[in-house]
């Protein structure tokens, strides 16, 4: 079962910071992160999601080498490219890994301009070190999966480090 948090940092480089914190950490196997995009909000309002993977670029690239293979079967390796680029792009277009953009983009609305909310998407984690190490970033809990207890832990950890900044 997967988890999923919502902080909300008050610059997007501090939610960077912390998602790759999250990384290194993963790194030494105190967490697994399925996913973690971070979502912003323009001066226009508008809400851009900051994502590990575009699946766009990922499914032509894909798409180009099968496209590549048969089209070396059938002896028409441009057009094997083309074809297979073409179909892949779209295929990672409609593809949507990890946490619903929908969900992300109706969560970051309420968001300040400026501000950067990490959206992780966490499989499993030692909690007690992981909450240590981002604690120290700050942040404000806008969601999480958690139960209640938990959820407050985190949000009584996070608000003593914003505190004592």
């Amino acid at each position: 079962m997967s988890t999923l948090i919502a902080i909300v940092y008050p610059t997007e480089a501090k939610a960077e910071e912390v998602r790759q914190r999250l990384f290194e950490m993963q790194k030494e196997y105190l967490i697994k992160v399925g996913d973690a995009v971070i979502a912003t909000k323009t001066e226009g309002g508008k809400i851009k999601l900051n994502q590990l993977v575009n699946t766009t670029v990922a499914g032509a690239a894909s798409g180009s080498f099968w496209g590549l293979l048969i089209g070396v079967l059938f002896l028409n390796p441009l057009l094997g490219v083309a074809v297979g680029a073409a179909s892949g792009a779209i295929g990672g277009a409609l593809t949507d890994v990890g946490i619903n953009d929908a969900f992300m983009k109706d969560l970051a609305a309420n968001l300040e301009p400026g501000n950067g909310a990490l959206f992780v998407l966490i499989q499993e984690m030692t909690a007690d070190k992981v909450l240590k190490e981002i604690s120290a970033h700050g942040g404000v809990v806008l969601k999480t999966s958690l139960d209640e207890t938990k959820e407050q832990v985190l949000r009584d950890a996070l608000q003593k480090a914003t505190a004592a900044s």
